[in-house]
């Protein structure tokens, strides 16, 4: 399997993207760009043969340099809320970009996915890295990352983090792809089996109170495999305030969910190390034209973004998401498919 790279056009200042590509016997092929680490394209078999592309994307650089959703991006250094734009680390208060009304999201205005990585094949993988320098988005520390795609012959895309500092600083990485297992239109269909028997309450920002809440009896339980529509628009405040599900769940385990497209058959399983994963119905993805002219918009993507809790450094008792000087960190979420 080799690691082709080739020429994605440029940015509105003129500086060239490149897309590598990686795919296996099976014809399942995965693009991810150097601007942001994103994953472009995810081409995996569909049940009448035909390779579908099952994330959102863009067909230029210039589409992704002035979105603002994230598609498909490797986040950092923290993804999702951290409450109030600031945080306090050994004695010092950081204040960090208001990007999200008064909350700081998926590492400010300029995080990950809007630096450039440098990327270099690594046998049949694509290893990217970059330095994020002390003070990068007020952030403390020198880090050093690294993020390796894998494909296998069995359609198992692997995503593995690594990352070093040389000061305390909060780190919290993720992989932003939005899916459609059946290529195109409502995901409402999609029947989804989630593995957590809590999930973390929101206020009206979408921002973690620090209280967990159990999925029994309400319409957050997917402990066994439904429709996503089948309780979206319930009366329930945290989907009220939502507008629909984007809520993080407490894993109980390695396991963290299974997705099935109805047209095409399509199973994703998506497995991590990591406590936490987000489930969100792109309720807000206002409408885009993306790959092939195609337009897409609210509730024709899910996301299921494997991380740390959302505002751990403000909520009691939540994992800790600080990597201290010396320290290694290492995470991998792994995105499988077959057919059902």
């Amino acid at each position: 399997m080799a690691v082709e790279f080739s020429p994605f056009g440029r940015l509105s200042d003129g500086r060239p993207v490149t897309a590598a590509c990686l795919t296996n016997r099976a014809g399942t092929s995965v693009i991810v760009l150097d601007y942001g680490a994103t994953i472009q394209s995810l081409r995996v078999p569909a049940k009448d043969g035909t390779l579908v592309d099952v994330v959102l994307g863009y067909d230029s650089a210039e589409e992704y340099e002035r979105s603002g959703d994230y598609l498909g991006a490797t986040i950092g250094r923290v993804a999702n809320r951290i409450g109030g734009a600031a945080f306090s680390l050994n004695g010092r208060r950081y204040e960090l970009a208001k990007n999200d009304g008064e909350n700081h999201l998926h590492g400010g205005f300029c995080g990950f996915d809007k630096r450039f990585w440098r990327m270099a094949a690594q046998g049949d993988s694509l290893l990217c890295w970059r330095t994020s320098p002390d003070g990068e988005e007020n952030y403390p520390g020198n880090l050093e990352i690294r993020v390796l795609f894998s494909l296998s012959e069995d359609n198992r895309l692997s995503i593995s983090y690594d990352a070093d500092t040389d000061a305390d600083t909060p780190l919290n990485m993720t992989n932003h792809s939005y899916f459609n297992l059946n290529g195109s239109g409502s995901i409402l269909s999609h029947c989804l089996q989630l593995f957590a028997e809590r999930f973390c309450e929101n206020d009206a920002g979408c921002l973690p109170t620090g209280r967990l809440l159990p999925v029994e009896g309400t319409a957050f339980d997917f402990r066994r495999e439904k429709e996503i529509s089948a309780d979206i628009n319930a009366d329930d405040e945290q989907l009220v305030l939502a507008g629909g599900y984007d809520h993080n769940y407490v894993l109980a385990g390695r396991k963290a969910a299974v997705v099935c497209g109805d047209r095409t058959g399509i199973e994703l399983t998506v497995e991590t190390d990591l406590p936490g994963v987000q489930l969100y119905t792109a309720n807000m993805l206002g409408e885009r034209i993306g790959k092939g002219g195609r337009t897409f918009g609210p509730r024709e993507a899910f996301c299921l973004e494997t991380q740390l809790f959302p505002n751990a450094m403000n909520c009691w008792g939540f994992p800790s998401p600080i990597l201290h000087a010396g320290e290694h960190m290492h995470s991998e979420t792994v995105y499988s498919f077959r057919l059902r």
